[in-house]
């Protein structure tokens, strides 16, 4: 006949008194409370393991913190389990690094990884400026948060600030960064949905002002205005330098010493530099070379021809530029990416082949074959190109206002 176990009572649970050896009270089922010689009490249910049906035993927790009422409540839930074959033990020791795993994917984790191969993608200071963007915005509130706890309500929560104050293309960035990331999160397992994915609709969208730009016939106008504009000799230099060689921002601030090929008159900007990831050659113009000699003494022992003032070992901040045209009374008219704009115009103007002008601009074609052989059949054809267009931004300026004119150059003291 089978042994009988009667029910254990919260009361012979209470005062279970410790003896010199361990000892357990029995409560049926499995369930145990084991008794140390130091008088804690603990909670434990022998059981079979599935398949190997080896005698083992899982801890419920300590008494009083957990009940002798809990303590049935979890033997319950262990049973079924083994019912469906399921290890009790395993399964929680699977839950506990679920969690951990799920806790340690904090956002700024994550953001940490997709940014490993976001650099992949785009130029070294485009990603410097996204993270900066993170660290500034996004990091102080939701940088801690486990990735599965991200919500769309906390992000608009986090980003609200930035839209009341009329910052509408950092949100717009942000939104986008945010969305990319949780992307990546999904696709890498650490997370089941994306919940950021329509956020930006919670905005209102920027103002286009990326291609704002002069018309060709206030070229005069512009050089006028840089000729005695109160700005640094270095940052002059920067804005006629991407005048005339006709590329973006970024490429022009990050411009290297060890980039340009004085006797061949060559500036070559490596893929990682360059927004399409393909190395961009710029024939150099006499106008161009005399930009160089102007900075030489100033940068010409170190790395970066446009040094930045504050971190002399750096480059030129890419937004430089812009916040010197705005000074100069541009803000509504013109951004540094409108110089492209004001160049391609002109040369379409003028009736120079679009083909070249494209490629001027480092405009790639989908055609890859295509794409390859316009950079080699280009490069010459680019450079008269190139030289007629120096030589009318000379010409607007009057011959005395560019700082690429002889006369300029005496002008010029700071």
């Amino acid at each position: 006949m089978p042994r009988i176990t009667n029910p254990l009572t919260n009361t012979e649970v209470s005062k279970a008194k410790p003896r010199v050896k361990v000892y357990s009270l029995s409560d049926g089922g499995g369930l145990q409370l084991r008794i140390k010689p130091s008088g804690s009490k603990t909670w434990l249910l022998d059981y079979y393991r599935p398949y190997t049906k080896k005698r083992t035993s899982i801890s419920f927790g300590a008494f009083p913190e957990v009940s002798l009422a809990e303590a049935r409540s979890r033997r319950e839930s262990a049973r079924k389990l083994l019912a469906q074959q399921i290890d009790p033990k395993e399964h929680r020791e699977e839950q506990q690094r679920t969690t951990q795993s799920a806790y340690g994917n904090t956002l700024h984790a994550v953001a940490e990884q997709w940014l490993v191969i976001k650099k992949s993608k785009v130029t070294e200071d485009y990603a410097t400026d996204t993270w900066r963007s993170l660290e500034l915005h996004v990091f102080p509130d939701l940088g801690k948060l486990p990735i599965h706890k991200i919500t769309a309500i906390k992000a608009i929560d986090t980003i609200n600030p930035l839209a009341a104050k009329g910052s509408l293309e950092t949100v717009k960035r942000l939104c986008q960064r945010l969305n990319e990331i949780m992307t990546y999160a999904v696709n890498s397992g650490l997370t089941d949905t994306n919940p950021l994915s329509g956020i930006a609709s919670a905005f209102q969208s920027p103002r286009r002002t990326n291609q704002l730009a002069l018309s060709p016939s206030e070229l005069p106008e512009l050089m006028q205005s840089l000729s005695v504009a109160s700005i640094k000799r270095t940052t002059r230099c920067l804005i006629e330098w991407q005048l005339h060689t006709m590329v973006r921002p970024s490429e022009a601030a990050g411009t290297r010493w060890d980039e340009i090929d004085v006797d061949k008159q060559v500036w070559t900007i490596p893929a990682e530099r360059m927004k399409k990831r393909k190395a961009h050659a710029v024939p150099l113009s006499t106008q161009t070379m005399a930009l160089l000699e102007i900075m030489r003494p100033i940068s010409g022992r170190g790395e970066f021809v446009f040094p930045s003032d504050r971190k002399p070992r750096t480059h030129i901040n890419s937004q430089t530029a812009n916040m010197a045209l705005k000074r100069m009374g541009y803000g509504q008219r013109l951004v540094a990416h409108g110089l492209r704009s004001l160049a391609s115009t002109t040369l379409n103007e003028q009736g120079f082949d679009p083909d070249i002008i494209e490629a001027a601009l480092a405009h790639t074609d989908k055609n890859e074959v295509r794409n390859a052989y316009n950079r080699a059949q280009y490069i010459e054809r680019r450079k008269p190109l190139m030289d007629w267009w120096s030589e009318h931004i000379e010409q607007a300026a009057t011959g005395n206002m560019s700082l690429t004119g002889t006369a300029s150059l005496r002008v010029v003291n700071g």
